[in-house]
């Protein structure tokens, strides 16, 4: 799991790392150029990273990579100045690096990839980096977009939904009487199953981070409530909630997860209060 995120600062890629960061509480750091430079002047004091003794770009950027586990850049299309950069300073030291191009991929299948390369390399401290926003002005919201997916995925990795080992996964031998007749029995057996971490995680989503999980808790749904074994009574219940008359399975998937999404955020949302 992420411990903490670094970048160098910079307009673009680097800011919208920091601005993730602090949104979701994560710890975050990094060095940046003498005089805290930045395309647009000064870095704003509200990112608190390390100054250089030096005012170039590249001692910082490599100061990034060596300070981290592994190396995350961004890009729409191949790397160039910067970027490319930041990849081979992360070759000369050994450190893993994964190059998300941001036009051969869609952002969820973009976090998942970054999930499965962070685990794989036994990543906590993230390098981010990317280009800046004068070179490329949708990169900020698309770097802010991806990785909060990324995050919520890492904060959840202990559900049971996770891992088709685990004994949740019946895989067609639970018995039909055991399985949820209704959509409000179903909502009930995730909330048993999930950690209370991760159901105060999905109560404290937006609908569509919500939705951006379905793709990773269908298989659980479909295997443990029947949806493909004859579960009528649950399939029923679902075509009622969805007043459509032959709803397949995705259909039922989308209806359950989004009552118990609905039901979490009446039992489980952090409240501010001031």
């Amino acid at each position: 799991m992420i411990k903490k995120i670094i970048s160098g600062g910079q307009t673009g890629a680097d800011q919208a790392a920091l601005d993730i960061a602090m949104k979701l509480d994560i710890p975050y750091g990094g060095w940046v150029p003498k005089g805290r430079l930045t395309e647009d002047g000064p870095l704003p004091e509200k990112y608190h990273l390390q100054e250089m003794v030096t005012s170039g770009y590249p001692e910082r950027t490599e100061q990034n990579v060596i300070d981290s586990d592994g190396t995350l850049i961004f890009s729409h299309g191949e790397l160039s100045g910067g970027s490319r950069l930041t990849r081979e300073l992360a070759g000369k030291h050994g450190r893993p690096y994964l190059h998300i191009n941001l036009n051969t991929i869609n952002a969820f299948h973009a976090a998942q990839k970054i999930k499965s390369w962070t685990i794989e390399n036994h990543i906590e401290i993230l390098n981010v980096a990317g280009p800046r926003a004068s070179n490329d002005p949708d990169i900020y919201e698309s770097v802010s977009n991806i990785l909060e997916a990324f995050f919520y995925l890492d904060m959840m990795g202990a559900v049971p939904f996770e891992s088709e080992g685990n004994a949740l996964y019946q895989d067609g031998n639970q018995n039909f009487r055991n399985y949820p007749g209704t959509i409000e029995e179903a909502v009930n057996q995730l909330s048993r199953n999930m950690a209370l971490k991760d159901k105060v995680t999905v109560a404290n989503m937006t609908e569509r981070e919500m939705e951006a999980l379905y793709p990773r808790l269908e298989k659980y749904i479909r295997v443990n409530f029947g949806l493909m074994s004859g579960n009528d009574d649950l399939m029923r219940s679902c075509m009622v909630d969805l007043n459509i008359k032959n709803p397949d399975y995705r259909d039922a998937v989308e209806v359950i997860l989004k009552s118990f999404w609905k039901m979490l955020r009446n039992t489980h949302r952090l409240k501010i209060v001031k």
